[in-house]
């Protein structure tokens, strides 16, 4: 395995690169009036990260002793070093897209979700604008890795490194990169479009570091539309601040849950993707995907 220096040392490169750019950014931003930072916005992301980040620390003895449970109970080993970390890494990868989806296609974890997405502003300080209650159901998502021979530190490890990598690609600033480089992992552009509020742009590219997932079950999408992107929420929430940012989507679902008629609806308002209504009156991204498309085909 890794020794544990080396891994501390390969995170302190990755945050200390976050943060260097973020610098850089933040100037580059002001130099050249794009405007891509706003003060009470940068706020409020360093706000809702510093909490994920005591959340985290509350949770962290209790997520390791869980997967190190279910480690015992592992069905298999592998002893080679490079396919020991090629298979975690690229594993725990795709169960974050999973994770990732299930976040934009279950209305119950997206008002836990719908945090992140929350900004109308695009940089690197968005990456830091957690899903804040992420870390208390997370661990169930990762589960696999430990039946599947990999123990709780290395998974941790994994996890912090790629989520290192998904904070590198929350820029505006075009970055040129090699062709088949977007063929396998996940670019600016592509996470450009994932918080983009435009219709064609809903709930797509929602891998961390590998667009491969994307690619294979259909949630891919290039950033290919003629008008320019809209950051942030369909319907954004009048107040911006932290508290509201955060309980929001509750106190909406809690509002349709209570005014929907019998218990199927109210299970459907939980449990189907934002946007679902028993009566129609609001429509899922799938709908008004369909919709768009129809009116710019006719």
């Amino acid at each position: 395995m890794i020794p544990l220096n080396a891994k501390n040392d390969a995170v302190v490169v990755l945050i200390g690169l976050l943060v260097t750019l973020t610098l850089a950014e933040m100037w580059l931003s002001y130099r050249e009036n794009r405007h891509y930072y706003e003060k009470r916005d940068t706020l409020t992301n360093i706000y809702l990260t510093t909490i994920t980040f005591f959340i985290n620390l509350a949770v962290k003895g209790s997520t390791f002793l869980v997967l190190q449970y279910f480690y015992q109970f592992r069905l298999f080993e592998i002893s080679n070093v490079f396919w020991y970390w090629f298979v975690l890494v690229v594993t725990q990868d795709f169960l974050y897209w999973v994770l990732h989806y299930t976040g934009h296609y279950c209305r119950f974890f997206w008002a836990m979700h719908v945090t992140h997405h929350s900004s109308e502003h695009f940089n690197f300080t968005t990456g830091f604008r957690s899903t804040v209650f992420e870390p208390l159901y997370r661990v169930f998502f990762y589960l696999p890795l430990a039946l599947m021979g990999f123990n709780a530190i290395d998974i941790l490890y994994a996890y912090l490194v790629t989520q290192l990598y998904g904070n590198l690609v929350h820029t505006q600033y075009k970055v040129n990169l090699p062709k088949w480089y977007g063929w396998i992992f996940v670019t600016p552009s592509h996470h450009r479009v994932h918080h983009a509020s435009n219709i064609p742009y809903l709930d797509k590219n929602m891998a961390m570091m590998l667009i491969i997932w994307d690619r294979m079950f259909g949630t891919f999408q290039d950033e290919n539309l003629p008008e320019p992107i809209k950051y942030g929420l369909t319907h954004q929430p009048e107040d911006t601040g932290a508290v509201n940012i955060i309980f929001h989507e509750w106190k909406a679902l809690v509002h349709d849950v209570k005014k929907a008629p019998g218990i199927k609806n109210k299970l459907g308002y939980m449990f189907n993707p934002p946007g679902w209504s028993h009566d129609g009156s609001t429509q899922t991204a799938r709908v008004l995907q369909r919709e768009y498309k129809q009116e710019k085909a006719a």
